[in-house]
């Protein structure tokens, strides 16, 4: 076999091999973000299904953009756990979160 011919070949297997680890990994970051939201959904008092419901579609493609471009991804895991004192004022959809709260009329925990 051409050892050039071999060099492309294992070249082309890693550049295969890379994409599917980029687009892997940036699906679990989707899925991590999106737990996430939903958690944070529950804990504000809006009930999860929201996000999955019609006539809110706008609205949740907002809050999850927010999410996945949050800074405060630590801050809220521990807040979720309970390990972090406080309201959720670090968070880029809190007013968003009060509004839904009381548009589904749930009262937060």
């Amino acid at each position: 076999m051409n050892p050039t011919l071999f060099e492309i070949g294992v070249a082309i297997i890693m550049i295969a091999v890379s994409v599917v680890l980029v687009v892997w990994f940036f699906r679990y970051l989707a899925a991590v973000s999106e737990r996430r939201m939903v958690h944070m959904l529950a804990r504000a008092g809006v009930d999860p299904e929201v996000a999955r419901r019609g006539d809110t579609e706008a609205i949740m493609q907002d809050v999850r953009s927010r999410c996945q471009k949050c800074r405060f991804e630590a801050l809220c895991d521990r807040w979720l756990a309970g390990k972090a004192e406080g309201d959720d004022s670090f968070c880029p959809n809190a007013q968003i979160f009060r509004r839904l709260t009381r548009t589904t009329g749930r009262i937060a925990p």
